[in-house]
C-alpha cells in the first residue's frame, strides 16, 4: 500500500462552503479529521494528494490533529488556500517565522479567539463562541468567520450577529421551507428540465424532446456545456442535442438532466443547497464506483442529486417525485427512508456535517474503507469544482 493511502486510510474529510451575506459560495472549507488521536500521518505526501486534487480551488484547510498541522504550517500550500490555526498556536515561537509568511499572504485564520494582533486578521468562531463574546459586551474588531453553522435560521443569526461570512449549511437535518416562500409552482426553466425527464423516462423519440428542449434555449446550452465537461470525460465533443441521445442513450441521459434540475435555481438563497446537491450526486457515484452495475452508480449520482430537491424546490419529496419521473431505488432512499441507497445519503450526510463517529459506523455497515471514502470525496469535491 502507497504512502498516500495510508494517509487516506487515517483520515475522514468533512467539507463546507464558505458563504457571504449574499449567499454566494466564496471557497470550500475542508476539515481534516485523524480516525484515531494517536495517528502517524506524513505531512508531505498528504499535501501533495490534496493539491492533486483541490490545488486550484478556493479551501480553508481546518485540521484537527496538531502534529500534522504543525507541518503543514511550514509548508508551501497553494495561492488560493487558507489555513486555520487555534489561537494557542499562533503563540508558539518556534512557528513565528512561517505563521508570518502566512499572515503576510492573508492565509492565516485564528480559531477560537475573537481577538488579534492586527484588526485586518480573519478570526475563525462557532456560534457559542461569538455568543459569549457579544454577551461579555465585546466589540467585534475582526473579521469572523462563523463554523459549524446548520440551518437557515442560524446562517440568518450568524450575518445579524456581525459575521462576516459562515462556514456551514443553510439546510439543517430536514426540509426547512424558506421563510418568506409562498408560492408552490417551479420556474418555468426548471419545468421545461421535469418534462424533458418525463419524456424520456417514456422513451419518446429524439424529435419531441428537442422541441420541449428549445422553450429554453439557455437550459440548452448549460446541458451541452455540462455534456462537454472535462469531469465527465466523453471521448468527442457533444453539438447536439440529437448527438448526445445518440451519444449517450436515454438512461444515462436522465442523469444529465437531474444534473441541470439540481442546479438551475435562479434564487440566490439556494446557491449553496445546490452547490450540495452537486457534490452529493458525485460522492454517491464516486462511494459507488466498487459497484459493477454502471446503472446503479447512474442511480446512485441521481439519488444525491435529489436528496436536497426538497429544498431546492420547496416540495416535500412524496409530492415532489410523483411528478419527476425517479428509479425506484432512489424513491426508497428519499421517499421511504429505506433501500440500498439510504446508507450512501447518510454517509454523504455525515460528511457535511464533519460527524466522524457516524462517517464510520456508516461506512463499516457500507463495507467502504476509510481510504476507498476520502478519496471519493477528493474526487467528487474536484469534479464539482471544474462544473461549479
Amino acid at each position: 500500500m502507497s504512502e498516500t493511502n495510508v494517509n487516506l486510510g487515517r483520515l475522514a474529510l468533512g467539507y463546507a462552503p464558505l458563504l457571504n451575506k449574499g449567499n454566494d459560495v466564496l471557497g470550500t472549507r475542508v476539515t481534516l479529521m485523524p480516525l484515531r488521536a494517536d495517528a502517524e500521518l506524513d505531512a508531505a505526501p498528504l499535501l501533495q494528494v490534496l493539491e492533486e486534487f483541490l490545488g486550484s480551488q478556493p479551501v480553508v484547510l481546518n485540521v484537527q490533529h496538531e502534529a500534522l498541522l504543525r507541518d503543514l504550517v511550514q509548508m508551501p500550500l497553494p495561492e488560493a488556500w487558507r489555513l486555520e490555526l487555534p489561537a494557542f498556536l499562533a503563540a508558539d515561537a518556534s512557528l513565528a517565522a512561517p505563521l508570518e509568511t502566512l499572515r503576510r499572504r492573508q492565509a492565516l485564520l485564528l480559531r477560537g479567539t475573537a481577538t488579534a494582533p492586527s484588526a485586518q486578521q480573519t478570526v475563525v468562531l462557532d456560534a457559542d463562541q461569538l455568543a459569549h463574546h457579544l454577551a461579555q459586551g465585546q466589540v467585534l474588531s475582526n473579521p469572523v468567520l462563523l463554523c459549524s453553522v446548520r440551518g437557515q435560521t442560524a446562517l440568518a443569526q450568524a450575518f445579524e450577529r456581525g459575521a462576516s461570512g459562515v462556514m456551514g449549511w443553510p439546510m439543517g437535518g430536514h426540509y426547512e421551507a424558506l421563510a418568506d416562500q409562498t408560492r408552490q409552482d417551479v420556474g418555468a426553466d426548471l419545468r421545461v428540465i421535469m418534462d424533458l425527464m418525463s419524456k424520456v423516462d417514456q422513451g419518446e423519440d429524439v424529435e419531441q424532446l428537442e422541441t420541449t428542449l428549445k422553450r429554453d434555449p439557455n437550459l440548452a446550452f448549460r446541458l451541452l456545456r455540462y455534456m462537454n465537461s472535462a469531469a465527465f470525460g466523453l471521448p468527442v465533443e457533444v453539438s447536439s442535442f440529437r448527438h448526445a441521445l445518440m451519444l449517450l442513450g436515454y438512461g444515462r441521459l436522465k442523469r444529465w438532466l437531474a444534473l441541470l434540475l439540481a442546479t438551475a435555481s435562479k434564487d440566490a438563497r439556494l446557491r449553496p443547497i445546490m452547490f450540495a446537491a452537486l457534490r452529493r450526486g458525485l460522492l454517491l457515484e464516486e462511494l459507488g464506483q466498487s459497484l459493477s452495475d454502471a446503472t446503479q452508480r447512474d442511480e446512485l449520482f441521481i439519488c444525491g442529486l435529489f436528496s436536497l430537491l426538497d429544498h431546492l424546490l420547496q416540495q416535500p419529496f412524496a409530492q415532489l417525485l410523483d411528478s419527476i419521473p425517479v428509479p425506484q431505488r432512489v424513491h426508497q432512499a428519499l421517499v421511504e427512508h429505506s433501500g440500498p441507497y439510504l446508507p450512501y445519503v447518510q454517509l454523504a450526510q455525515a460528511i457535511e456535517a464533519e460527524s466522524l463517529f457516524d462517517i464510520r459506523d456508516t461506512a463499516t455497515a457500507l463495507m467502504i474503507t476509510q481510504s476507498e471514502i476520502t478519496r471519493a470525496v477528493l474526487c467528487a469535491l474536484a469534479k464539482a469544482h471544474v462544473l461549479s
